[in-house]
């Protein structure tokens, strides 16, 4: 092969390849498409919201009988029938100016070239022979780390649950490192998107185990529609709004940056309905984190919650422990 060449099309070059049989969207080595509408959906969102997308890799030919000039998809075949099948009104997808998902007639006009003319990445694979082209194809698609279970279940679901629980993650930048619950690499790894997920799952169905098979049942049965997503973000955002409050360096220096105590400490102030001052609040964390580090002088309370706070954290027991404890503070 002689080398990668990177260009940028757009939209509608896509479509108007497609149109005159001039993109081969299932070569032989290619899977046939399994995208459900909800991946669809996703991927269209994604170009929506000015998002980057993998390129899509293409090995150009000629059809000597045809006298045409082929582009054969070596890898992003799904993407590309996504895209061309969008602009033919086969699916909805999420636009940033509507609150339900639209077909691409539904847009405006000017939302519709906005769309047509959106850049997609290409890689052209020049003087590629058939042995190129499978071999970068494993290469393109091969794993090259093994991936925890909200990376797999990331990879998996692309509807409306896996988009609002990573929303409300990646929207908290800022307070994850300000607070200290996430490290560089946790949030790297989507620790902190299984960790809202839970979250999601704790605020919608009552106090439960750590459960990733839980997690993964709740993204599937929201796959395509999440219709308390307004309300559950009303009250995800309310108890930020109550922890942003209070001076971080206060609150990093305390157990509760530690996500098993701070992921109680969210659903005990979630369920505490009355007004309480931020003074008050950070009373109590400062009031509970002596009494955390004070051994000597603890309670048999005290001691409970410590235990529960040090080991096998994730179990409704502790949860349960770390619970009441907390909301006994309040």
């Amino acid at each position: 092969m002689d080398r990668v060449d990177y260009q940028s099309l757009v939209v509608q070059d896509l479509v108007n390849l497609e149109k005159s049989e001039e993109l081969e969207l299932s070569p032989w080595y290619q899977r046939r498409s399994v995208w459900n509408d909800s991946q669809k959906s996703y991927l269209i969102n994604t170009l929506f919201e000015k998002k980057p997308i993998p390129a899509i890799y293409i090995r150009h030919s000629l059809n000597l009988e045809k006298s045409k000039s082929i582009k054969e998809i070596v890898d992003g075949q799904q993407r590309t029938r996504t895209i061309i099948g969008y602009c033919q009104d086969d699916f909805s997808a999420k636009h940033t100016s509507y609150k339900a998902k639209v077909k691409f007639s539904q847009l405006k006009r000017s939302e519709q070239q906005d769309f047509l003319l959106t850049g997609i990445p290409v890689g052209y694979l020049l003087g590629a022979s058939d042995a190129d082209v499978i071999d970068i194809f494993g290469r393109i698609n091969s794993v090259s780390k093994s991936l925890n279970s909200q990376e797999k279940r990331n990879a998996q679901f692309s509807g409306e649950m896996k988009q609002f629980c990573l929303t409300q993650a990646s929207s908290r930048i800022g307070f994850w490192r300000s607070y200290g619950v996430f490290t560089a690499n946790d949030v790297a790894r989507m620790n902190e998107t299984q960790f809202m997920s839970d979250l999601v799952l704790n605020l919608m169905n009552g106090l439960s185990d750590f459960s990733s098979k839980n997690i993964d049942i709740l993204y599937e049965k929201f796959d395509e529609s999440f219709p308390d997503a307004e309300r559950i973000a009303k009250r995800i955002d309310r108890v930020f709004d109550l922890i942003a409050a209070i001076d971080p360096d206060h609150f990093k220096a305390t157990i509760f940056r530690r996500q098993p105590v701070f992921f109680s400490l969210f659903l005990v102030l979630d369920g505490y309905k009355k007004k309480i001052s931020t003074t008050r609040m950070s009373n109590i964390i400062w009031e509970i984190d002596s009494r955390f580090q004070d051994e000597e002088n603890a309670s048999a309370s005290d001691t409970e919650f410590r235990k529960s706070c040090t080991s096998t954290t994730q179990r409704i027991r502790q949860r349960k422990i770390r619970n009441d404890y907390i909301k006994s503070f309040f």
